[in-house]
């Protein structure tokens, strides 16, 4: 059995779409890059996925599964020149989850099409459905960004000679608390923890069990630290002996946020 392949068709569908995923992935891992840059990435993508569909080894799918991971490797190197080999994969992950969903909703999209339109739909068409799986997808990611900006905190931390800014998210699902006092305690991460070394006392530490998905209980090692301010919406926040616990994992060092905030403290 033989299909007929239409070359052009092919590249203009998979640039476009290049096109989406890559401005997808930017407003998810925050990157910046121009216009051009992105289309061009695109079109370099949508040209070796081309060259890779239409070389002699196995079956079209095949050569194009295979080629996949190599392809979006390239392009977010090349668009968001993301140079660390762990982000990058990160990143192409990310791309892979966008493409998954706005791959959904075009079929969604189409499907829904060819009830109307009562047959076979055109190259217009499709990229239609897909321009429109893609306004979906972005609105969808503007509104999560707003609700998520929502949650987040500057926070002002005091240690000896100086005073430290940083992003807080504030997580309601932080329930964690001292075992012996019962006061809330918060998360930060190992580059941050070396950042506020000089506040931490021997004589203030605390050992905070911990209960997560995946591991069914472990200890956290905490400090308590002098004072922090929260800066909210209309007011000022602040907090005297602070509990701090240093995370390995859920916090990205290079993220939006450097420090997840017990709910409680926000409270009056």
């Amino acid at each position: 059995m033989y299909y007929k392949l239409y070359i052009d068709s092919v590249f203009i569908l998979q640039m476009t779409g290049n096109v989406y995923l890559l401005s997808l992935a930017g407003q998810i891992l925050e990157c910046t890059a121009t216009h051009r840059r992105i289309w061009a990435g695109a079109a370099m993508g949508a040209l070796f996925s081309c060259i890779a569909v239409t070389l002699p080894l196995g079956t079209a799918g095949m050569r194009s599964a295979l080629s996949a991971v190599p392809v979006s490797l390239g392009m977010l190197w090349a668009v968001y020149r993301i140079g660390r080999l762990r982000r990058l994969l990160r990143a192409s992950l990310v791309l892979a989850g966008c493409g998954f969903f706005l791959g959904s909703g075009m079929i969604w999209i189409l499907n829904c099409l060819r009830t109307v339109l009562r047959g076979n739909v055109s190259l217009i068409v499709t990229l239609a459905a897909e321009y429109a799986a893609y306004r979906i997808l972005a609105a969808i990611l503007r509104r999560m960004k707003r609700e998520r900006d929502n949650c987040l905190r500057t926070v002002e931390i005091c240690v000896p000679g100086e005073r430290l800014r940083v992003q807080a998210l504030v997580d309601t699902g932080n329930h964690l608390s001292d075992p012996v006092s019962g006061a809330p305690v918060n998360l930060i991460g190992r580059k941050l923890a070396k950042r506020l070394k000089p506040a931490f006392r021997p004589e203030k530490y605390h050992a905070v069990p911990f209960q997560s998905v995946g591991k069914d209980r472990g200890i956290l090692p905490a400090y308590e630290i002098p004072e922090i301010v929260i800066e909210a919406q209309a007011q000022a926040i602040r907090r005297e002996h602070v509990i701090v616990a240093v995370c390995n994992t859920g916090i990205s060092e290079d993220g939006v946020y450097q420090m997840i905030l017990n709910p409680r403290l926000l409270e009056g």
